[in-house]
């Protein structure tokens, strides 16, 4: 989660929410990194997740990512969670909760909705406080400008 709170930090310095999201096996060799560019990109899909799923693809050669750990720095998002899904991630690992757009338990939980066709097993509150520091400091000071 230290790494993944790196990556958020340097998704803040583009005017971006600060998340950041890496993507390892079960040897902790990490496969794929992301962090929120969608200021950057103008692109509305380049969350971190989006951005780590994608590398890792590419870097695996493959968009089964079985037996692969995701680590994010917040609660995915719907559109995020289904992705997730989609690359048969096995485990989710995140930091702060989203109670605006959360998707995997606090407005919806489509990771563990049981009809599902793929199971993730979810850790949740991954240096929590930590997380929600870096997101609460960067939305003081986007109020300030």
């Amino acid at each position: 989660m230290q790494q993944a709170l790196l990556l958020a930090k340097q998704s803040s310095d583009n005017g971006d929410v600060p998340v950041g999201a890496l993507i390892a096996n079960e040897s902790g060799e990490i496969l794929g990194r992301g962090r929120n560019l969608r200021e950057a990109k103008n692109d509305p899909t380049a969350h971190a997740e989006i951005v780590a799923l994608r590398e890792t693809g590419e870097k695996v050669g493959n968009w089964r990512l079985d037996n692969l750990t995701m680590v994010v720095t917040l609660e995915p998002c719907a559109m995020c969670a289904g992705a997730i899904l989609q690359s048969r991630i096995k485990r989710l690992v995140f930091g702060a909760w989203n109670e605006k757009t959360g998707a995997v338990g606090s407005i919806w939980d489509v990771i563990r909705d049981e009809r599902s066709l793929h199971k993730v097993e979810v850790i949740s509150k991954c240096l929590e406080s930590e997380c929600v520091a870096l997101l609460n400091n960067f939305f003081i000071n986007q109020r300030k400008k």
